[in-house]
């Protein structure tokens, strides 16, 4: 699991489709997840800590939540089909611990007001994810470039004797 924060909510110029990006906390990739208008503007009233004077639904399920004694300790993505995404709240009251299946935009918006983490796993990310850190990633690729037009043939004659070596004993 890859924790990670909200970077922002942004537009798809395409669909007008609102996308929430999340972040991992190096900032070298983001995951954007096309989410409704209205989960986008709960997370949005929660990034600019904007006050309604009623509660919105996802202030009202969080409410639900502390009231009956449980806290939100944390939120997975956890799965992606065919571009849908799946996460679940995870809920606890002492040891009881509660999975809670949830959409996640839904779930962001809960642990944003809850502070609670935002976790995502290797395999969401690996198929939904973009580098953000070009530096980082460049730098990378400048050093394993370097590594390649240095290596002579005598260093892999050297790596077969000392496996050799090693087989031998």
């Amino acid at each position: 699991m890859i924790e990670m924060k909200v970077m922002g909510i942004a537009l798809d110029v395409r669909t007008n489709s609102p996308i929430v990006v999340l972040h991992d906390l190096e900032n070298r990739k983001a995951l954007p997840i096309w989410i409704g208008s209205a989960e986008a503007s709960a997370i949005i009233r929660c990034i600019e800590g904007l006050i309604v004077a009623r509660p919105m639904t996802h202030d009202l399920v969080t409410n639900i939540v502390e009231k009956t004694g449980y806290k939100v300790d944390k939120v997975e993505i956890n799965d992606v089909e065919k571009e849908t995404y799946y996460a679940t709240i995870y809920l606890v009251k002492g040891e009881e611990v509660l999975e809670i299946d949830s959409r996640p935009s839904d779930a962001i918006a809960i642990a944003m007001r809850a502070n609670a983490p935002i976790y995502v796993t290797a395999n969401v990310l690996m198929n939904g994810s973009v580098s953000t850190d070009s530096a980082k990633d460049e730098e990378e690729a400048q050093e394993f470039k370097d590594f390649i037009q240095n290596i002579k043939p005598s260093d892999f004659e050297k790596l077969m004797n000392e496996k050799h070596k090693e087989s031998d004993q």
